[in-house]
């Protein structure tokens, strides 16, 4: 871009960032309604980037799902990269936080070992958007998310959860003492994460719709089983 289109781009992003605000003169409702343009921008823009992947994402038809301006996407992220980064992190920071909910009973680790092994798998079910945006970055080589700088901090808290289930366990002598949490918590995201990427070709391969509910509760049994038994003394 040359130096007047710069200075037209920095004026048609301060008018939309005007005309978003007539109307609100208030500080609070400046703000609620600055919250609201970013948070539809980012559901609008989830869908785009999961349905026509980085490269055919463009930001009009972002803004159009959001029932936005262009301009509103350059006022609030910068950029369709740095807006892409944020679906990232806000992707990331949905099933973290849907993890920190759980209901888990730490009077019973062997059940609440079940509940955290088995949450990925079904996360996934629900989100299977999550799916192709993760594999659309993993094709990319993680240049985007590399980016972020928030993107590390979800993990720590997920793995401190299923970290203290085992160390109940162990302290109920129900464990072994050698477990490692990280890589505990690698292979339960990845037999949730393989499934759901693969459901198509395996499902052709095995004569068999691995969407099919019953097939969906047979896996998450396995891999829970599966686990457990690496787990338990």
């Amino acid at each position: 871009m040359t130096r007047k289109d710069d200075d037209v781009m920095a004026s048609t992003i301060n008018l939309a960032a005007s005309a978003e605000e007539a109307g609100t003169p208030r500080k609070k409702g400046r703000t609620r309604s600055s919250k609201t343009t970013r948070e539809n921008i980012l559901k609008a823009a989830k869908k785009i980037f999961a349905r026509d992947g980085y490269g055919g994402a463009r930001v009009d038809k972002i803004s159009k799902a959001a029932k936005s301006y262009d301009s509103l996407i350059y006022y609030y992220f910068g950029s369709k990269e740095k807006l892409f980064v944020a679906v990232l992190e806000e992707a990331y920071k949905d099933i973290f936080e849907a993890e920190k909910n759980l209901d888990l009973d730490m009077n019973d680790p062997v059940a609440s070992l079940r509940t955290i092994i088995q949450f990925p798998f079904r996360y996934y079910i629900e989100n299977p958007e999550l799916i192709v945006l993760l594999n659309a970055e993993n094709l990319n080589k993680g240049k985007h998310i590399a980016k972020s700088k928030s993107a590390d901090q979800y993990a720590g808290p997920a793995i401190s959860i299923l970290r203290n289930v085992i160390e109940e366990g162990q302290k109920k002598d129900l464990f072994r003492d050698d477990i490692d949490s990280e890589q505990l918590y690698v292979a339960m995201t990845a037999l949730g994460y393989f499934y759901i990427s693969n459901r198509y070709t395996f499902s052709a391969f095995l004569a068999a719709d691995l969407m099919d509910p019953q097939e969906i509760e047979k896996w998450a049994a396995y891999i829970s089983d599966l686990l457990m038994k690496s787990v338990l003394k």
